[in-house]
């Protein structure tokens, strides 16, 4: 194994979050109010959000929107992560590729999302909220929010999927250690969750219905803010930290990345690392290509439609102008759980109509086959979901092999995968499979959504 870190000082930590939208050309399309069928107002978020949420959820202006310092302080814990030369890939791959990666799976909780939990953790103390909800899927996103929460003295309820419940009893576990409640979903502790468990008693769950809960939750208990860990524009603009400091990195490489790619769920680390690279893009008109890996099983970006449409199985939530595989859309139980969503968030949407970013999806046996070798080839076990974004990378520098020609590949290792060792244990064993999306069942899906585009 042969790797070079490329380490910045605690004074390089970003001082302010990166805004696309003040930057994009063609703003994103308003979310909807689903009754009237008009655009939202900032107000009209307040009884969900944090009102500094609400506010960086619909500012189309300010390029940059300052960290507040105790939340800075608390970047420090794990901030600036490293940026590494992944040369035992490389060599593995017998690639003239240079390949980076941007090492998130060193914060306290193991993956990218503290980056938001810790912002929506502080604005949510600041404006006297107790009590916090959310929805997780592989546990990551909940882990995060759960150490955030402790932080600030929150209350948290997260519901978590329950096939990841199950799948992944120790990030539950994680949870609870910092004081989270933490409900499987479908649950019959809400409306939503008991139609769900009514009309289909077996069934495993999804985003979509942990949000439906979580959101329900908040609405009903006093004193009390829904916050979330992808989608939205203001969990975008936290995660930017990333790329920020990976651009001051890649400077200290001697290097330009020509292409950047994420693992893509519902959007926060792809958004976190490539944003601030498109930047260049929309900007000086530089010559770079961004990447989302999507699962094959839920491949929205790549298979779905563009359309209004819920952030949620139940339909609480306003109406996002995404690419969809229908809220109503089941993915399949496969081990990449934080990537099972059925949506995409409005602004990575207009990103791809635009053809400003490209993406791929990618069959679960492929993702373990590449983060089997990129653990013996650089010593970090990566979460499944981070395994999509080795994948796309590998193929890029099998590319780069094949052309003889070199390209500079930059990719987010959004988490590590030590707690994932399960769904491992059955990649060793034969047990795991592929799952194929049928264009019927995409075509039916979508077909059921009210066409407001």
């Amino acid at each position: 194994m042969s790797t070079k870190k490329f380490l910045l000082e605690e004074k390089d930590i970003p001082t302010a979050w990166y805004n696309i939208v003040a930057d994009m050309k063609n703003k994103p399309m308003p979310m909807l109010n689903p009754q009237t069928k008009q655009p939202m107002k900032e107000e009209d978020l307040y009884p969900l959000f944090s009102k500094a949420a609400a506010h960086q959820e619909m500012n189309t202006t300010d390029t940059w929107i300052e960290i507040p310092e105790e939340v800075r302080d608390l970047y420090k814990v794990w901030r600036p992560t490293p940026l590494v030369r992944a040369y035992g890939l490389e060599k593995a791959l017998d690639t003239p590729a240079h390949i980076y990666f941007k090492n998130e799976s060193v914060s306290p909780i193991g993956s990218h999302k503290l980056n938001s939990a810790i912002a929506q953790a502080y604005y949510c103390k600041q404006e006297g909220v107790t009590n916090i909800t959310t929805e997780t899927g592989a546990g990551q996103w909940g882990a995060a929010l759960s150490y955030a929460a402790k932080a600030f003295g929150l209350e948290l309820a997260v519901y978590m999927v329950k096939v990841s419940y199950h799948q992944k009893p120790y990030r539950r576990s994680i949870m609870q250690t910092f004081g989270a409640q933490v409900i499987a979903s479908p649950s019959m502790s809400t409306k939503a969750g008991r139609k769900i468990l009514t009309d289909t008693p077996n069934y495993q769950g999804s985003l979509g219905t942990a949000i439906s809960e979580a959101v329900e939750l908040a609405m009903q208990t006093p004193n009390c803010k829904y916050t979330l860990g992808s989608v939205m524009n203001h969990v975008m603009l936290h995660q930017t930290v990333i790329g920020l400091e990976a651009e001051k990195q890649m400077e200290m490489a001697g290097e330009y990345p020509d292409v950047v790619i994420g693992c893509f769920g519902g959007g926060s680390n792809f958004s976190g690392i490539t944003f601030p690279f498109l930047r260049h893009k929309l900007n000086e008109g530089k010559e770079i290509r961004i990447v989302a890996a999507e699962p094959a099983s839920c491949p929205k970006l790549t298979r779905g439609q563009f359309q209004y449409d819920f952030g949620d199985e139940a339909g609480y939530t306003p109406l996002i102008p995404m690419f969809t595989l229908g809220h109503n859309f089941a993915p399949a139980n496969i081990h990449a759980g934080g990537l099972r969503y059925h949506g995409a968030g409005s602004i990575v949407s207009q990103l791809l109509k635009e053809n400003l970013m490209s993406a791929v999806d990618i069959q679960q046996l492929e993702t373990f086959k590449a983060a089997t070798l990129f653990a013996q080839a650089e010593g970090i076990i990566p979460a499944p979901e981070s395994s999509h974004a080795i994948a796309a990378a590998i193929r890029e520098a099998e590319q780069a092999k094949i052309e003889g020609k070199p390209r500079t590949i930059l990719f987010n290792l959004s988490g590590h995968g030590l707690i994932d060792m399960a769904a491992y244990d059955m990649y060793i064993s034969g047990d795991l499979r592929n799952y194929e999306v049928t264009d019927e069942e995409v075509a039916r899906n979508i077909s059921e959504l009210e066409k407001i585009i």
